[in-house]
């Protein structure tokens, strides 16, 4: 059976132990290996440019995790380094007071974002999500918050609970993805205390394919917050800025009342924002206290505004859609071809390949053995995690990584046959 080598992985292995002395568990959260396939996948990487990447062992891959979704252009931009160093250099980014800056990204929200009036800076998505909470219930005056999708690491939304008492997320239900009927019955349980609806507009769970809305979904679930009372929020911080320039929201033509937006608006410096109706953002002017020493710091700001400014520019989100349909085209046409059970979901600038479940649990072994395929490969996914597209992918990185595909699925053919 024609295999690849496992990679030279000896400094990471290294680095880890010693981080293992130092930090709990190595590395934080979703970063951890047994996120990836343990003893496959690097833990450290050293540097990259544009699409590629490299570890501490110099072994270099073609990146479509992208940092988990912030690398819209790719890695060492210069043009946007550049305008961050100026900043550095030439007038400084951490200030008692606010610099303008904020005022011209804020414009840039108003134009691109439909649901956008005004705007608010934080430095994550989690900053983000738990921004609008607060302003929702503020404004509605209720408590309850019905939530679809990843929100954060924060008490009222984190999926572990270690360290959280129940009563700071005990207001808070999750609700599945396309399902009007279930959303509405939780309204109706509520007694008409529902602050917010918070869903990410297009279905990304964690560890499972991505859905897109049913006909009418997205409409019905704000239909349904009008009605009861709710503030209805787009969890937009993979979506925006990626989907389109106003998001998945202008997408598919459906604007909620907050939404929040991160990742690939900086292409890579950290920021978070809400944005939305003025009335419901104007309970951050006296009634909902919101500020950090950091969510001032223009550094991500600049980086928000030429990263936006090569977006227009560059009709880069064009090019990715491009790229991206492309590459979902050919990977669909493998998996006609090798029936093994693999399936790939999503939208051309983010997409996910995993396979189909069965009773005895074989997809996890198919699953295991693909991905370690794949890195041994040089291509850089994630089992868990969807990938997405940067404009930097080059149409020979994405040939290389579809014959790496195909080589891959003749693997799990030969050794497990088909599904």
């Amino acid at each position: 059976m024609d295999r690849t080598n496992k990679l030279k992985l000896d400094k990471t292995e290294e680095f880890f132990e010693e981080a293992k002395t130092l930090i709990p568990g190595g590395v934080l959260g979703i970063r951890r290996p047994y996120n990836f396939v343990v003893g496959e996948f690097p833990i450290f990487f050293e540097e990259g440019k544009g699409s590629h990447v490299f570890d501490v062992d110099g072994n270099e891959y073609i990146d479509y995790l992208c940092a988990y979704g912030p690398t819209i252009i790719g890695n060492r931009e210069e043009e946007i380094d550049n305008a961050v160093i100026k900043q550095i250099q030439d007038k400084g980014f951490c200030f008692s007071l606010t610099q303008r800056y904020q005022n011209e990204l804020a414009k840039k929200m108003n134009e691109h974002i439909p649901c956008a009036e005004m705007s608010l800076f934080v430095s994550t998505g989690s900053d983000a999500t738990t921004c609008a909470i607060r302003l929702a219930r503020s404004y509605t005056g209720k408590n309850k918050v019905l939530r679809c999708g990843y929100h954060g690491w924060h008490d009222w939304c984190v999926e572990v609970k270690g360290g959280v008492p129940e009563k700071l997320y005990e207001d808070v239900q999750g609700f599945p993805y396309n399902d009007l009927s279930i959303l509405e019955s939780m309204l109706k349980g509520n007694t008409n205390d529902t602050a917010a609806v918070i869903i990410t507009p297009l279905g990304h769970p964690l560890a499972d394919e991505i859905t897109e809305p049913d006909e009418g979904y997205l409409q019905g679930v704000k239909d349904l917050t009008a009605q009861y009372g709710a503030v209805l929020i787009f969890d937009e911080i993979r979506t925006g800025f990626r989907v389109s320039m106003g998001g998945a929201q202008k997408y598919y033509g459906v604007t909620p009342d907050l939404a929040v937006f991160g990742k690939a608006m900086a292409n890579g410096y950290p920021i978070g924002a809400v944005t939305g109706n003025a009335e419901i953002m104007k309970e951050g002017e006296k009634n909902v206290f919101i500020s950090s020493t950091f969510f001032p710091n223009s550094l991500s700001y600049v980086a928000a505004l030429k990263t936006i400014e090569i977006l227009e520019r560059d009709n880069i989100l064009g090019q990715i859609w491009e790229k991206g349909q492309w590459f979902i085209d050919q990977v669909q046409n493998l998996i006609e071809k090798y029936k093994n059970g693999a399936k790939i979901s999503g939208i051309p600038p983010m997409m996910f390949i995993t396979f189909d479940k069965d009773p005895e649990k074989v997809y996890k072994n198919r699953r295991t053995d693909f991905y370690t395929q794949l890195i041994r490969r040089g291509i850089f996914l994630q089992p868990f995690h969807h990938g997405y597209i940067c404009a930097r992918h080059s149409q020979e990185d994405l040939l290389r990584t579809v014959e790496a595909i195909e080589e891959s699925f003749q693997f799990l053919i030969e050794k497990y046959g088909e599904f």
